[in-house]
C-alpha cells in the first residue's frame, strides 16, 4: 500500500514539474530575473534548486550537507550554482531534464512532492501567473506539513489550531479555526506570508504573529 501510494505522489510531482516547465516556456528574460516569495532567489534560482532536489540521493545529499558543515543555506547555494545553466533557456532544459525523476534524499514523498508544488508558487505568485495546483496534489502535502516539521516548521506554524480547507478534504486539528484553500493552507504552512489573505478565521491572527 505504501509503495503504490508512493508512485502516485511521484505521478503527481511528475505532473506538476511538467506545469511548471510549461509555464517557465513563457517567460520573457526579465521575468526570468524577477523576485519570488523564496527570500533573495530569482525565477532562475528556483528552478536551478528544484533540478537539485530531484538530482541528489541520500548519499549524494549526505556529502553535500557534511561538506556544508550542516549549513542547508550553504548546501542549497552549492547545489543551485551547480544546477543552474548558462542562460535561462540552459536552466529550464536542466529542469525540463528531470521531470520524470523520483530520486530524493529520503522516503517523504509527499516532502518532495510539497517542494515542487510551494516552489513553482513561490515563481508564479509573483508573476501573476494564474495556474493554481490540483488539490489531489496538494492534500497530501498539508497533511504532511501539519503532521510534522521537515524542511519547514510546518506543524509548530499549525499547532493549536483547526484547519479546514474549503475546496477539498483536508482537515485537521483542534482550536481557534483557519479555513481557505488548500493550496493557501498548504502555503501558509511552508512560511508563505503573502498567503495569508486567502485565509479566514479567528485562528489566522495566531497564524500572522508566528510568522511576522
Amino acid at each position: 500500500m505504501a509503495k503504490s501510494r508512493d508512485v502516485h505522489l511521484w505521478t503527481l510531482a511528475h505532473a506538476e514539474r511538467a506545469a511548471l516547465a510549461e509555464d517557465l516556456a513563457g517567460l520573457t528574460t526579465d521575468q526570468w530575473r524577477h523576485t519570488t516569495l523564496c527570500g533573495d532567489w530569482e525565477v532562475e534560482d528556483v528552478v536551478a534548486h528544484l533540478t537539485a532536489a530531484a538530482s541528489l540521493n541520500q548519499w549524494q545529499w549526505m556529502r553535500s550537507i557534511v561538506g556544508a558543515r550542516f549549513r542547508p543555506d550553504v548546501h542549497n547555494q552549492r547545489r543551485l550554482q551547480e544546477h543552474r545553466g548558462s542562460d535561462p533557456g540552459e536552466t529550464l532544459d536542466r529542469f525540463r531534464a528531470v521531470i520524470n525523476s523520483t530520486v530524493a534524499p529520503s522516503s517523504h514523498t509527499p516532502a518532495y512532492l510539497g517542494e515542487v508544488l510551494v516552489h513553482a508558487q513561490d515563481i508564479r505568485s509573483p508573476l501573476g501567473l494564474a495556474r493554481t495546483p490540483s488539490v489531489e496534489a496538494l492534500t497530501p502535502v498539508a497533511e504532511f506539513y501539519a503532521s510534522r516539521n521537515f524542511t519547514v516548521a510546518s506543524r509548530t506554524l499549525a499547532a493549536g489550531l483547526q484547519l479546514e480547507a474549503d475546496d477539498g478534504p483536508f482537515a485537521t486539528g483542534s482550536g481557534h479555526l483557519v479555513t481557505g484553500s488548500t493550496l493557501a493552507l498548504v502555503m501558509v504552512m511552508a512560511g508563505r506570508v503573502p498567503y495569508l489573505k486567502d485565509l479566514t478565521g479567528p485562528g489566522v491572527q495566531t497564524l500572522r504573529l508566528r510568522l511576522e
